[in-house]
């Protein structure tokens, strides 16, 4: 049986989910990754409901089918907001981005 060494950790005890993820300096970037994976799921349950295939999105959107899958990739961070208002009117949907106080509490 391995007995761990005396190692000083952080008590997180108390602490909240923003503030562990403040300390690890990752917010930012996990925020960015929820957000697109939300919008990636809408986009592509709206192509589900419309039985909509990537072909035919792809053609509408005047792109390739590789630049769709990027798209609706919930991981690539690097879509430009202009190509998903682009992809949701498509779809006859709209994209509203709202900015809050930071400091808002979370109910």
């Amino acid at each position: 049986m391995k007995v761990k060494k005396n190692r000083k950790t952080a008590d997180r005890s108390g602490s909240t989910f923003d503030s562990f993820l403040d300390d690890e300096g990752i917010r930012e970037e996990v925020e960015a990754v929820a957000i697109k994976r939300v919008l990636a799921w809408q986009l592509a349950q709206a192509m589900q409901e419309q039985q909509k295939t990537k072909k035919a999105m792809a053609r509408q959107l005047r792109t390739s089918r590789s630049q769709l899958d990027r798209l609706l990739d919930p991981q690539n961070v690097t879509v430009t907001i202009a190509t998903i208002t682009r992809a949701a009117h498509a779809l006859g949907k709209r994209v509203i981005i709202r900015v809050e106080d930071a400091r808002m509490k979370r109910s």
